[in-house]
């Protein structure tokens, strides 16, 4: 008797529950193609794409080379870059962009991939020319815009980052990442404008409450008397070796969870060794990378948070947007950024005093909540690096140094550390930075100096290095300068540690405090300018105080430590008290405005 031929449904059905989100079932569409016809290329690719967005790089690699082995597609190419990006494997995404873009020359996501790879990879005139191709080709491709102006913020042509952001936004209006982009680099303009900030957050904040639909009651109890922990969401593509990973670490191992019940969802799927420890802090772990933004809401909400922290605002991989559907009846901004979201759902921003001083009140949609020491809690670093000793007691001169990224230095940066120079004879500035790995940025850089009459022999560049080296690099420093507008961070807790004082400008809004922030919480408030006259006039009084600053590196160290900048258990105590605090008074809120407050 004959038997009946294998049949199966066209690659269509699968390509529709594809688009539609159903992954499983497409998967299931493919696998009953490739059963009938193992050397279907669509359905290896499709296979490959499924096992892309589930996070099985290895496998969508494996699926995708195999159509490729069956046939040649600058799609396939293009695809397989994506997949080998996502495993770290640079060199050969590269090879299979250029592929790509070999086959077809107009092909627009390659171009855009590639640029955004040799970004990533320091290649900057690269990845602008990629950018420069692709607009040329498409002129009204507004991604090509916002990812040219990261570019260029790279290379420190940041009013030309801000026009190419601007144009981006005109062509798609609703294109939030160059809004975000737009707000973070609004903030480093050497002359901030307050009022335009506050107009881009505020319309950030109106489109995105555009596209979404805000619930306005939740499956928690609302109760004042309600027993139990609160469950508090962490929302942030951070959760691993950066300055938010390494400000939660030490805190997390102290957090009450008879009060505190903490829930993390991270917004990318990469995890290294700083998330491995962290993890099991956490009564849940949910990435929310590549689910929308109603989809991971709903997640929340169906999670019963009580309270929704964003700890990313305007910075990478944030999901800013999602606060807008309100999944839960308190959200807060706290940790990764510096300024307004904009968006009108989210309800306090937590910060301290001296980053939210009485009266900052109309620079905020949010509340402004402040914990009573530093907003901050710096992690010791794993890196056992001693201190060693004052370099200029050796040296007989003063070195003065910088980690910061050089986006930060401005040209009225630039005049105070060349008045500094000038100033302190035989003096050196060390910088340190990513961005000096580019011989075109380090001739750049001396050229900045030397027009203000500074020879290169007085500059020390260097580059990216393991991080503890870098820690070790603060040997070489007898005297941190911060940057500002926009001072040092995490550089500067990090050359505390190492013993070196941090010398900062006083600052007028949330972001231009956060150094005197933390040199206020470790006692070293003498450390802070008023101006610049009063900076040069600092830096050059302690370069001609060697021994002070030699007792002042010896217990620097154990300083910091018993400061409340670093103690974890008392920073945990205050941070609850904080979380406690605003979700009584949201939930007073929505009791008295219980039906007409979402």
């Amino acid at each position: 008797m004959a038997t009946e031929a294998l049949s199966a449904p066209p690659i269509e059905t699968g390509l529709a529950l594809q688009q539609a989100g159903r992954l499983a079932e497409a998967a299931a569409v493919y696998r009953q193609i490739l059963a009938v016809d193992p050397r279907h290329a669509d359905a290896l690719h499709l296979l490959g794409l499924v096992a892309y967005h589930q996070g099985d790089y290895t496998a969508s690699t494996e699926l995708i080379m195999a159509a490729l082995s069956h046939r040649e597609s600058e799609i396939y190419y293009g695809n397989l870059g994506n997949a080998l990006t996502a495993r770290g494997m640079h060199a050969a995404a590269i090879e299979s962009f250029r592929h790509a873009i070999a086959l077809r020359p107009d092909y627009v996501p390659a171009h855009n991939n590639l640029g955004n790879l040799l970004r990533d990879q320091g290649k900057l005139a690269e990845s602008a020319q990629c950018f420069e191709t692709l607009i040329a080709l498409k002129p009204d491709y507004a991604e090509a815009h916002n990812n040219l102006a990261n570019v260029l913020v790279d290379m420190g042509e940041l009013e030309a980052a801000i026009e190419h952001y601007r144009i981006a936004i005109r062509l798609q209006p609703e294109l939030l990442e160059a809004r975000s982009n737009l707000l973070f680099i609004l903030s480093y303009r050497e002359r901030f404008d307050a009022g335009e900030y506050m107009r881009e957050a505020r319309e950030f904040g109106r489109v995105a409450a555009e596209r979404a639909q805000p619930w306005r009651d939740w499956p928690v109890s609302l109760s004042p008397g309600r027993s139990g922990p609160l469950r508090v969401g962490f929302i942030s593509g951070d959760l691993k070796v950066h300055p938010t990973g390494h400000f939660l670490e030490s805190l997390l191992a102290h957090i009450d969870s008879r009060r505190i019940e903490l829930i993390a969802y991270p917004t990318r799927r990469f995890e290294d060794a700083l998330s491995a420890r962290i993890k099991p802090r956490f009564a849940q772990w949910t990435p929310i990378a590549g689910m929308t933004d109603e989809a991971a809401a709903e997640r929340i909400r169906n999670d019963r948070i009580d309270i929704l922290v964003d700890m990313s605002g305007h910075m990478n991989f944030n999901r800013l947007s999602l606060f807008a559907w309100r999944p839960a009846p308190c959200q807060v901004s706290w940790l990764g950024y510096f300024a307004s979201t904009g968006v009108a759902a989210v309800d306090y921003l937590l910060g301290d005093p001296h980053v939210l001083p009485a009266g900052a009140e109309d620079q905020y949609v949010e509340r402004l909540w402040r914990l009573p020491d530093s907003y901050l809690c710096f992690t010791p670093p794993a890196e056992d690096v001693e201190v060693g000793a004052l370099p200029m007691l050796t040296r007989r001169h003063v070195t003065f140094g910088c980690f910061n990224h050089l986006m930060k230095m401005n040209d009225g940066v630039v005049d105070v550390w060349a008045r500094i120079l000038h100033a302190v004879p035989g003096s050196r500035l060390f910088l340190k930075a990513k961005q000096l790995d580019v011989r075109e940025t380090r001739e750049a850089t001396f050229a900045r100096f030397a027009a203000r009459g500074i020879d290169a022999r007085r500059l020390i560049l260097e580059g990216r290095s393991p991080r503890a080296e870098y820690f070790a690099a603060y040997r070489n420093v007898d005297i941190a300068l911060s940057p500002f507008p926009y001072p040092g961070g995490t550089t500067s807790v990090e050359g505390l540690w190492m013993g070196v004082p941090v010398l900062c400008r006083r600052g007028d809004r949330f972001l231009s405090s956060i150094c005197a922030s933390m040199l206020h919480s470790a006692g070293l408030e003498d450390w802070i300018a008023d101006d610049d006259d009063d900076y040069v006039e600092k830096a050059v009084a302690f370069a001609n105080e060697p021994l002070r600053l030699a007792m002042l590196r010896d217990g620097l160290r154990d300083a910091l430590i018993a400061s409340p900048l670093v103690d974890a258990s008392r920073f945990a105590r205050h941070l609850e008290a904080a979380l406690e605090g605003m979700w009584r008074e949201r939930v007073a809120d929505i009791e008295k405005h219980s039906g007409s407050m979402r």
